[in-house]
């Protein structure tokens, strides 16, 4: 009866450190999740601000070329061009 004994407390301290195991893996598993939220977090926040220092960069861009400075230019006169399109667009639709 004893090398039964044995047997089954041997077995609940292998069940036990199985579910301590399972628990520092759960836990880990947690932690994994928050920081995986987190940094989603500061990816987008990352890229909003990408995004407004392009629209940024595109604005200084052309008010440069209106000043008198020969880069970029021709995408400064493209650029009015098209919005001058667009006003005429508009004016046309509102004449209808």
């Amino acid at each position: 009866m004893s090398a039964i004994a044995e047997i089954i407390d041997t077995l609940e301290n292998k069940v036990e450190k199985l579910f301590m195991k399972m628990k520092g893996l759960e836990k880990n598993n947690q932690d994994l999740k928050d920081e995986l939220t987190k940094t989603a977090s500061i990816i987008q926040t990352q890229s909003k601000e990408i995004e407004a220092l392009k629209t940024q960069y595109e604005a200084l861009k052309i008010a440069n070329t209106l000043l008198g400075s020969d880069e970029d230019k021709r995408d400064t006169k493209l650029k009015i061009n098209s919005l001058i399109r667009e006003i005429d667009y508009c004016i046309a639709q509102l004449s209808d």
